[in-house]
């Protein structure tokens, strides 16, 4: 009973903040404009048609996804060669740095000027925004393995290949899963500011459209659909890697 109440405690939690939100709301009296109340939310979701809604869902998700898929693509390579050549390290990893601390929103149009109005500005987006973290992560887990079991491999003449694959990138994995995590939440965010710059649909076009028009309880039930996503695909991660790689959990989740 105890395990049960402690797993879906922040469930819970989020539940019990609906009715007080709706009070408080209530009884001071606060404008749909500035802060509209649960139910007046529900109310503007309704009115939405469903087919657009699923629309919007849809379009989001898959820039998020397909963003968040190309980052690995590009980043553990990169993590692979950045530990197996320090001259790679010293020199990729300042770049990697000033690439993640331009922010995305400003380079945003001239992607759109580079790569044009379609999707893929909208994924070179998501991408700049999601791959430092696995990038990171990665690198550092790598490097995280012990340097007897290399030295091992070496004076066995184990191939580079094996020696990633068979020795690094084990020790590496729960690092990597722990760059996954944040970056599927970091795919969404980058979805939505590709949205808010050049796109026709998905979640973060219409939290745009709706504010721009004064529809606040619209803007907030999409902004709902946004975190029950990121909740959803960050949970996708975590049962990834508790069916495929239960070892590399903590000892308390592994229970």
């Amino acid at each position: 009973m105890n395990k049960a109440l402690h797993r879906y405690l922040p469930i819970l939690a989020l539940l019990a903040l609906i009715p007080l939100w709706e009070l408080i709301c209530y009884l001071a009296n606060v404008p749909n404009y500035i802060l509209p109340r649960p139910s007046v939310i529900y109310d503007a979701f309704i009115n939405v048609d469903k087919m657009r809604w699923l629309e919007h869902l849809w379009a989001t998700v898959r820039v998020a996804v397909l963003g968040f898929l190309l980052s690995i693509f590009i980043s553990l390579p990169l993590a692979v060669l950045m530990v197996q050549s320090s001259f790679l390290n010293r020199t990729l990893f300042p770049l990697l740095v000033i690439i993640q601390s331009t922010p995305v929103v400003a380079i945003a149009p001239l992607l759109i000027v580079i790569l044009g109005a379609g999707e893929a500005p909208r994924l070179a987006i998501t991408c700049l925004i999601t791959f430092f973290p696995i990038v990171v992560s990665t690198t550092t887990g790598m490097l995280s393995t012990p340097s007897e079991l290399i030295d091992l491999s070496r004076s066995l003449k184990g191939s580079v290949f094996r020696q990633i694959w068979q020795i690094r990138f084990p020790f590496a994995i729960p690092h990597i899963f722990s760059g996954l995590k944040v970056g599927i939440t970091l795919a969404i965010i980058g979805a939505v500011i590709s949205e808010f710059v050049a796109a026709e649909k998905g979640l973060g076009y219409f939290v745009q459209f709706s504010t721009s028009y004064f529809k606040i309880p619209q803007a907030f039930a999409a902004l709902l659909f946004l975190s029950i996503i990121s909740l959803l695909l960050f949970q996708t991660i975590r049962w990834i890697q508790a069916i495929f790689f239960a070892w590399s959990l903590p000892a308390e989740e592994q229970k």
